[in-house]
């Protein structure tokens, strides 16, 4: 068997205090995340960010930092994951876009709404890069190599 890690990019988008999640289906039932998704073709790690967070939120956002890179493996499926996280900031907003299919809705929610519902949570590294980006440091865009 061959191992092969999924790259993956989230995005924080936090504004007045809230951040931006998404609320999907996985295995039937609905969890909060981050905007994520996977990295695709002939993109770049930042381009993946913006385009994740549009078509699973309807934002346009513009990235101001890198949160952290996270290895997670999934307990219920073995895979590995490697995510890169963004922060960014709201710039506007589509209410008429559809979003992505499995997405229920985007929502803003505080770090401590968040955190009062683990049972939500698609994976625990939805809370710890809250956090991660909350504590510091953020790090410059340029970091990440094209």
């Amino acid at each position: 068997m061959t191992w092969q890690p999924h790259i993956t990019v989230a995005t924080i988008v936090e504004h007045q205090g809230a951040f931006l999640f998404v609320e999907e289906i996985k295995a039937g039932r609905a969890v909060l995340n981050q905007p994520a998704g996977h990295l695709e073709a002939n993109e770049t790690l930042r381009q993946a960010a913006i385009r994740e967070t549009l078509e699973e939120t309807a934002w346009q956002v513009e990235l101001t930092g890198v949160v952290g890179v996270y290895l997670y493996t999934a307990p219920s499926n073995g895979v590995t994951y490697q995510r890169v996280c963004f922060a960014a900031r709201p710039l506007a907003h589509d209410p008429q876009r559809a979003l992505d299919d499995g997405i229920v809705r985007a929502l803003w929610l505080t770090r401590d709404e968040l955190a009062g519902q683990p049972q939500r949570w698609r994976s625990e590294l939805v809370l710890r890069c809250v956090d991660d980006y909350l504590s510091g440091p953020l790090h410059d865009l340029a970091v990440v190599r094209d």
